[in-house]
């Protein structure tokens, strides 16, 4: 959008400049399996997937509270919201309700979880961060009847808590701005109607409602406490997410920080049910303790009447009990992890593959109609889909009853394209199958897969996912697409922007940008190249296009060689660590070879080296060697076993320097006879002559006992 032209041209000039680059730097790439993800010959296989999984319901269609980028224009996953904002716009987020596709990953929460611990060859730290993701806990649902005098209807509010042994001390509960009751409320409050529009331009990801201000408004609206009787007012509070659970929490402040802090701000009741087992009882309702949300045995229930003096875990059972007896709960196991909404309203991505009938309703695209074509010759303005106001894309005909029909004009999020194109490498170009059966069994799992820690609840998660589903498609016969996972640092660069009058921000590359610096180095003062006008420094981040912060190789390689860039890629930091652009550094990289060329070119200039015949060598021609040959082990080490590859360069770094610090000038006496590649001096040279031949390096390999003379000067 921002240079006015088709994305599909303007990507495939951009496959083709990138590929360039790669075959300039030498990597070894099977370009025979290239393949590209925007392409009908792949995304058609995601649509037959597609297809499947909704006709199994492993995928389904609902009305959802999205996350909305007012930038971009499409629905953000809570992954993708960062502090509140689009992680490619930095917009504030807003909260909307639309119909929205899901892929159900919840049905497989429990084998995500638990084939983590099959993965030997992965971090631990993805692997403790899938863990929490998918979040399993244990607790109950428990269900507060309606107050109908206050409500003006029979209902329950549900609620799923991890700690029903606190259910006792339960004074209020607490929904989100979306929930049924809140907006009820809301029809006949003003207050409360713009307390909810605040709530819904909150940040949604739970971090950060963590660590935001605890707010709230009271409905005037009541629920009973299904164990007591008593009523307990309805709150809206802006720390309860739509979305997670019914949207809906039991508030035990007491017991619970957030609704501890909250209570005390609001001065609603706080009622103790827990005390130490041993000592004075210390309780405070002013003053947050950690004991108060104990879970082990130095704890006993008080003032909870015929559950008083009893461990968490026996209040635990007794009140999942009497819920169970009064029907008003039932022991639960909850996941954290939400279903995958996919839906996107915008043009550049996969189409998904439905046609909505007047008459059948929501009908799949028969596989022979498949696929359904992106059309590339769009140049989207921003405003909404390109594909909503193309009738020539959207009208169609119902495969099942031939009546008139739209299709569908979302596309899907582009964190499909990549859960499965590794497995699409085994066969890329089969046109019968989403994945060969054979070449899958002979190339999967990936032995070795290199991928950001930041992808490690996002990419990482979703392709473990899409791997089971090809699974229990018979695509694939293994249950987890990558053996190990190295996790490299990113390589990161200054940013700097300005700001738009819509509210974005226009990101400048860094080669555009001139900067001032103080006495140490940092970064005071920036302007544009062009116009000369301040720019805003946004800081070190990881090289991207969305912070347009990345730095082309090609200048680089044309003004150094290919030679260099790769070097100070591998040795600027280990591979799991990030990795600060700095152009000093590319040019150390570059003197360094320089340095290691003429030493080797002066050795291979000097010709044929003479058998070394003076005796023992010096302790600095014996240090030297033994640097040589620790260096070899080292390295092989390095490369071979701990993929260490910055190490191995910095050996062979000490090892130039140990060379040229090394005593190579010592004369001994030379044999005074000459031969053919010999470097002694001829016979009858003077003693002068005599007197220059000196030892310049030891040999190694099969010519360790030799030395090389050669004259001084």
């Amino acid at each position: 959008m921002k240079n006015g032209g088709a994305p599909a041209a303007w990507t495939y000039a951009n496959i083709d400049y990138m590929k360039g680059q790669l075959n300039s730097l030498g990597f070894a790439l099977d370009w025979e399996r290239e393949l590209a993800t925007c392409k009908p010959d792949y995304y058609r296989w995601e649509q037959w997937l597609f297809t499947r999984l909704f006709e199994k319901g492993v995928i389904y269609k609902k009305n959802g509270v999205v996350n909305w980028d007012p930038v971009d224009q499409t629905v953000l996953a809570n992954e993708q919201v960062i502090d509140g904002r689009g992680w490619r716009s930095g917009a504030l987020v807003e909260k909307r309700e639309i119909p929205m596709y899901y892929f159900a990953i919840t049905q497989y929460a429990d084998e995500l979880l638990s084939s983590l611990d099959t993965l030997d060859g992965w971090p631990e730290q993805v692997k403790t961060m899938q863990r929490n993701w998918i979040g399993k806990s244990y607790g109950a649902d428990v269900s507060f009847a309606y107050d109908e005098a206050s409500i003006g209807h029979a209902g329950a509010l549900k609620v799923y808590t991890t700690r029903p042994d606190t259910l006792m001390g339960a004074t209020y509960v607490a929904v989100a701005a979306e929930h049924p009751l809140a907006q009820q409320a809301a029809g006949s409050n003003p207050a409360l109607q713009a307390f909810i529009a605040e709530c819904k331009g909150l940040p949604v990801a739970e971090a950060d409602v963590a660590k935001m201000e605890k707010k709230g408004m009271d409905t005037g609206l009541c629920v009973i406490h299904p164990l007591t009787g008593a009523k307990l007012p309805v709150w809206v509070a802006n720390y309860v997410l739509w979305g997670y659970g019914e949207g809906a929490v039991m508030a035990v402040p007491a017991h619970d920080e957030r609704d501890f802090e909250f209570a005390n701000k609001y001065g609603l009741t706080i009622q103790q049910v827990y005390r130490p087992l041993e000592g004075a009882d210390n309780f405070d309702s002013k003053l947050w303790q950690d004991w108060y949300a104990s879970k082990d045995d130095s704890i006993r229930t008080v003032n909870s009447g015929k559950y008083d003096n009893l461990s968490y875990s026996a209040a635990f059972d007794a009140i999942v009990a009497d819920l169970e007896a009064k029907s008003a709960g039932a022991k639960k196991t909850q996941y954290r992890l939400r279903d995958w909404g996919i839906s996107r309203q915008r043009y550049w991505g996969c189409p998904i593959p439905i046609i909505h009938c007047p008459c059948c309703g929501d009908v799949p695209v028969p596989e022979k109609d498949l696929p359904v074509v992106l059309p590339e010759n769009v140049i989207p303005d921003g405003a909404g889909s390109p594909l909503a106001k193309m009738p020539e894309f959207y009208e169609t005909t119902c495969p099942k009853c031939g009546g008139a029909a739209k299709r569908e004009t979302d596309t899907m999020d582009t964190f499909v394209e990549s859960s499965w194109y590794y497995a699409r490498y085994a066969s890329p170009q089969c046109d019968s199958a989403m994945v060969d059966k054979k070449a899958a069994d002979y190339w999967l799992p990936v032995d070795q897969y290199v991928g950001g820690i930041e992808h490690a609840i996002l990419h990482l998660l979703y392709a473990r996912f899409f791997h089971k589903l090809m699974r229990d498609e018979g695509l694939v016969s293994s249950d987890e697409p990558f053996k190990s996972l190295l996790t490299q640092g990113m390589v990161v660069c200054e940013t700097f922007y300005r700001d738009l009058p819509n509210g974005s921000k226009d990101w400048i590359a860094p080669q555009d940008v001139v900067l001032e610096r103080d006495g140490k180095g940092k970064i005071i003062a920036a302007t544009h190249r062009v116009d000369g006008q301040p720019v805003a420094i946004g800081g070190i981040e990881k090289m991207s296009k969305s912070k347009n912060n990345g730095v082309d190789p090609q200048a680089f390689i044309e003004h150094y060689g290919a030679d260099t860039a790769r070097l100070f890629m591998m040795f600027a930091a280990p591979p799991e660590q990030s990795l600060e652009w700095s152009d000093a550094g590319v040019e150390g990289a570059f003197r360094f070879l320089k340095r290691l060329w003429k030493v080797v070119k002066d050795h291979a200039d000097g010709g044929v080296v003479a058998a070394y015949t003076a005796g023992e060598l010096s302790a600095d021609l014996k240090a030297l060697r033994f640097k040589l040959h620790s260096t070899i082990q080292k390295v092989a080490d390095d490369y071979g076993r701990r993929q260490q590859f910055n190490t191995a360069i910095a050996a062979v770094m000490e090892l130039l320097n140990t060379y040229d610090k090394t005593d190579k000038w010592r004369r001994w006496p030379c044999s005074g006879s000459g031969s053919a590649g010999s470097r002694h001096h001829p016979a009858g040279a003077d003693r002068a002559a005599h007197h220059r031949c000196v030892v310049e390096r030891p040999a190694s390999g099969q010519r360790a006992a030799g030395a090389r003379l050669a004259e001084r000067g």
